[in-house]
């Protein structure tokens, strides 16, 4: 019988189910499981799975306490992606209130060891344009952004425990693509705007590049951070830095695309588009990728040094060719 207990924190969501389907598969029966998840979550795909879900939202700490009884390891993978203005105090709330929350949950229930589910958002930028690693800056234009703050708040928490003496380490993927497709919880708007430019339905690129990394991969490097992370690190987790530009090209390098010739997005088609986003967040009251902060952050050329993943965490990345066929394929 298992005697050990592991809680996860946002196993519906994209990133979360992919975890807990690859501890289930390398653990189960030396472990026992348990979600937590909101009244509102969908966990029909966790009914098959020999799992116990427990309802309780992360802004309650009263509930988080009881839910973390017994555990001896948490990934904290629950978290809100919004770039618009009218999403900001939510950010503040879901992603540094309820990491405080967590870590405060686990301080009580004397858990040995927190895996924080973070970003490259949270890691600082160069100026020179070189490739960031844990160790930088968070920059003053950073701090502007609603989504970048409120991740790099969410880390200062996790910090927090550790001074506190609880064991914390942070995992900071790239932007996460792919879909394994034994998972129903495989989906993200990510993906979904990859097949859109497969499909030759976006024409037009944002002028700068970021760091991406295959969801299995990023299921993986948490696992690995628990076993064999420091106490009180980040690590970087991606497995390709590109200019999107070069992504449209990767993609349209795959068997029946219809990518045609891409236009690199104006200045002023970039703010329209953008002020539309924010307009269509507050009338809906939905979360929003497209917006004014994010036409800004795709104009910048970000790129991220994976080596700590690769020397401490023995990390392999898949190659990006892979991850693109599992989404338009």
């Amino acid at each position: 019988m298992p005697n050990s207990l592991i809680v996860i924190t946002g196993a519906t969501g994209y990133i979360g189910s992919q975890i807990l389907l690859a501890l289930l598969s390398r653990f189960s029966g030396q472990f026992s499981f348990r979600v937590i998840a909101r009244q509102s979550s969908d966990c029909s795909f966790l009914e098959a799975l020999p799992v116990e879900v427990v309802r309780a939202d992360i802004l309650d700490p009263l509930a988080l306490n009881e839910a973390f009884r017994g555990a001896s390891a948490v990934f904290h993978c629950a978290g809100l992606i919004s770039y618009t203005v009218n999403f900001r105090n939510a950010l503040y709330e879901t992603n540094v209130v309820g990491t405080r929350n967590v870590v405060n949950a686990c301080l009580f229930n004397s858990v040995r060891r927190l895996v924080l589910t973070s970003s490259i958002a949270a890691v600082g930028s160069t100026e020179d344009g070189s490739p960031a690693s844990e160790s930088t800056t968070f920059q003053e234009w950073q701090r502007r952004n609603g989504y970048m703050e409120a991740k790099h708040l969410a880390e200062l928490e996790g910090l927090r425990g550790v001074a506190e003496g609880l064991d914390v380490v942070m995992v900071n993927p790239g932007v996460v693509i792919g879909v394994d497709s034994s998972n129903p919880a495989s989906l993200s708007s990510s993906n979904e705007v990859l097949r859109l430019i497969y499909q030759g339905r976006i024409p037009i690129s944002p002028s700068g590049g970021t760091g991406f990394v295959d969801v299995r991969d990023v299921a993986d490097s948490h696992i690995a951070a628990w076993q064999q992370g420091k106490t009180g690190e980040r690590y970087l987790v991606v497995g390709h830095n590109l200019l999107f530009r070069e992504l449209f090209d990767r993609i349209g390098s795959i068997a029946g695309n219809s990518v045609g010739p891409v236009m690199i997005l104006p200045e002023l088609f970039g703010f329209m588009a953008g002020f539309g986003g924010e307009i269509w967040s507050i009338l809906t009251n939905s979360p929003s990728f497209i917006s004014l902060e994010s036409i800004r952050i795709s104009s910048r050329s970000l790129s991220y040094n994976n080596s700590r993943s690769v020397q401490e965490l023995n990390l392999r990345y898949r190659e990006l060719s892979e991850t693109l066929q599992t989404i338009v394929g």
